[in-house]
């Protein structure tokens, strides 16, 4: 048999066609057979996402990979079976690039819409998808709760993508929730969320100094917030701008206020900083801030690898999910403000603008005087 002979199709599983009267780029059709009609024969119908390929080959392995996952475009899907086949192509694929926090919200927002799971999705309204977000009930980290304005929206957004979803596959023919109209207070509200940056509670700094030398992510954010860096701004961190002699390091970036600030390192963090001192320089890791994986070989960190990771550890502890990576910050200005830490000395060491002259042009300060200021701190 010549290796170039086509390999015929199951009976039952489609039809494969070459288009020869037009100049296709892909000339080969893929169908899919869905039913029989009154003097049994095949009933077929594209395949769907994608019915068109460039050679036989693509086309009958596209029709391969259907058939180890069916989906019957005539059957009355549930709108929790979309949901399921939606989030396993958006974020379990092997070539899905979706955030860790993306896939975490959606999941979230479908809690709250269990009520309607085995509606018919081509029964699905905009009247259903409000419910939800009126009287959606989820647990939420062992408690119940009904949807704010951030997880409306998150909603809407879902259910915007499951329409799509199902659009895609002939299953209905309108996405109603992607021009459902939401209150402008819900917009509003949600929109202050999204922007709004939260210190940690106690107990969830507790959490993380229960984690420091064990995970990278309790360091990274325990160093946050006795410092007061943004996360990228703390990963750029080099081994020449820490002194682990006069205890400071340098850096800063996005204004001109935050370049190059020097910060003193608390006491609290001083062993913290030392150890990811001493094992980047042993390693020849030009970065304060590394990860090692699991053949031992230490890395840089870069700015996406942390944000995964740190919703990781959000969600494996059970630390709000309302959090963000620049909370760090957020913390170290609440607590210095609490501390009766020096106005000026706080926005020296974040990198804020000062708009008094006197302050900013004539008034010199030594490093003793910043460390002393942020040792105010406990």
């Amino acid at each position: 048999m010549s290796k170039h002979k086509r390999m015929r199709l199951p009976n039952g599983f489609g039809q494969i066609s070459e288009i020869k009267s037009a100049h296709l780029r892909k000339p080969f059709r893929a169908m899919i057979t869905v039913g029989k009609n009154e003097f049994g024969r095949p009933i077929v119908r594209p395949l769907k996402p994608e019915s068109y390929f460039k050679t036989y080959n693509e086309a009958y392995s596209a029709l391969m990979r259907y058939h180890e996952n069916p989906y019957d475009l005539e059957q009355d899907v549930t709108v929790k079976e979309i949901y399921e086949r939606w989030y396993e192509r958006k974020y379990n694929a092997v070539s899905s690039t979706m955030s860790y926090q993306n896939k975490t919200q959606m999941a979230r927002a479908w809690k709250y819409c269990k009520s309607i799971e085995n509606l018919s999705m081509r029964e699905l309204r905009v009247k259903h998808i409000k419910y939800c977000m009126e009287n959606g009930i989820a647990e939420i980290r062992g408690v119940e709760k009904t949807p704010d304005a951030a997880t409306k929206m998150l909603i809407k957004m879902l259910f915007t993508q499951l329409f799509g979803y199902a659009i895609e596959y002939d299953v209905v023919q309108t996405n109603y929730a992607k021009d459902m109209l939401m209150p402008r207070e819900v917009i509003k509200e949600a929109k202050e969320v999204e922007h709004e940056h939260i210190p940690y509670t106690d107990e969830e700094m507790q959490i993380f100094w229960d984690h420091v030398d064990e995970n990278i992510i309790a360091d990274i954010v325990v160093v946050q917030c006795y410092s007061g860096w943004r996360p990228q701004e703390l990963l750029d961190l080099t081994l020449a701008n820490t002194n682990i002699t006069d205890w400071s390091f340098t850096g800063g970036m996005k204004t001109e206020a935050g370049k190059d600030r020097t910060v003193p390192i608390h006491s609290k963090i001083k062993e913290i900083v030392r150890r990811m001192y001493e094992e980047s320089e042993k390693a020849g890791v030009k970065y304060l801030v590394h990860r090692v994986n699991k053949s031992g070989t230490i890395y840089p960190i870069n700015y996406r690898w942390f944000l995964r990771k740190y919703y990781e550890f959000l969600d494996q502890y059970k630390i709000s999910s309302n959090h963000r990576p620049h909370d760090g910050r957020t913390h170290f200005i609440t607590q210095a403000k609490k501390y009766n830490v020096d106005e000026y000395a706080i926005k020296r060491i974040v990198g804020h603008a000062i708009s008094d002259i006197t302050e900013r042009v004539y008034t010199k300060r030594d490093l003793e005087w910043y460390a002393s200021e942020i040792e105010k701190i406990k």
